[in-house]
């Protein structure tokens, strides 16, 4: 009997990459090339360029499954929501599927993720699954026995174009989003707002990981950045309970290796749940970076992917 491999494509701002997996879940081959960035026609030939490769290595052909850091639209066809601006308004999946020469399967990259991390991760048996993507941008997905949820306008997760929940007088009107609005989640929690908040109380210019260092070596700037951050993700996070009530909160992206967070955020988040006992967890990964291209090939089931 044939091996039935998926492969999963995780299309990334500054990178693309591919794997393809063995019915058992493990990596038979990999494949990583840099985005083309602002080159829509580069992107989809980089995209069949990767799935022939992997073809010829596993020696067979496999359905493709493809997280993009957007949404395409199921009435137009088109991308919106991407910070990949290069890619608004394109009729990517028509294009992808007519250079490969077949069917493809689409999600949101925080889809995936969580997929991913619900499916054989760390979130593995529960059955409400949260995925949160802390990264360049701030996004989310959510599983249900197993399923995507993705909503009827495709939006299902997007906690990071809310406001930031129970804002302090000094995070008002908050810092401006490119979603056109002020004080979103994402402006606060994501990689550069982070750098961003360091900036405002401290006067440096630090990324997230130089932040970490600077707490764990006792700087008190950093230690209290470090602070508001665990501090506005709890607040953000319980908003996320109270509606969706889940089993398991999975962090993703880069900020997710923030150790603290594990602990901090649940010791603080109570003030903001609507209950007096919370049995939710907050989890890290267990796929790390793996788990985009895990969740784009999970998007075909074992049984369609023969």
């Amino acid at each position: 009997m044939r091996t039935r491999f998926r492969i999963g494509i995780d299309l990334g701002g500054t990178k693309i990459e591919a794997a393809a997996i063995d019915p058992a879940g493990n990596i038979a081959a990999r494949r990583r090339v840099a985005t083309p960035a602002g080159d829509y026609d580069g992107t989809i030939a980089a995209i069949a360029g990767l799935v022939a490769a992997l073809k010829s290595e596993i020696g067979a052909t496999a359905p493709v499954g493809i997280g993009i850091p957007g949404t395409i639209v199921a009435d137009t066809g088109r991308v919106k929501n991407a910070n990949s601006t290069w890619l608004i308004g394109r009729p990517l999946a028509r294009d992808i599927e007519a250079a490969l020469g077949r069917p493809a399967r689409f999600a949101n990259d925080a889809n995936c993720f969580v997929l991913s991390e619900a499916s054989d991760g760390a979130a593995a048996g529960c059955r409400v699954v949260f995925g949160v993507i802390l990264g360049t941008g701030v996004g989310g997905g959510i599983v249900i026995d197993g399923q995507l949820l993705v909503g009827t306008n495709a939006i299902t997760g997007e906690w990071g174009h809310n406001p930031l929940p129970a804002p302090r007088p000094d995070e008002l009107p908050g810092p401006p989003c490119y979603c056109g609005r002020s004080g979103c989640i994402e402006t606060f929690l994501s990689g550069p707002g982070l750098t961003a908040d360091h900036r405002r109380h401290s006067g440096r210019e630090l990324s997230g990981a130089e932040i970490a260092a600077g707490a764990a070596a006792g700087e008190p700037d950093c230690r209290a950045t470090l602070d508001r951050y665990a501090e506005r993700v709890a607040r953000a996070l319980g908003s996320v309970i109270n509606l969706i009530d889940p089993d398991a909160i999975v962090l993703g992206g880069g900020l997710s290796a923030l150790g603290l967070l594990y602990d901090e955020v649940p010791r603080r988040w109570a003030p903001y749940v609507f209950s007096d006992r919370i049995v939710t967890r907050l989890l890290p990964p267990r796929h790390g970076d793996s788990s985009g291209v895990r969740g784009a090939a999970w998007l075909w089931p074992l049984d369609e992917a023969g």
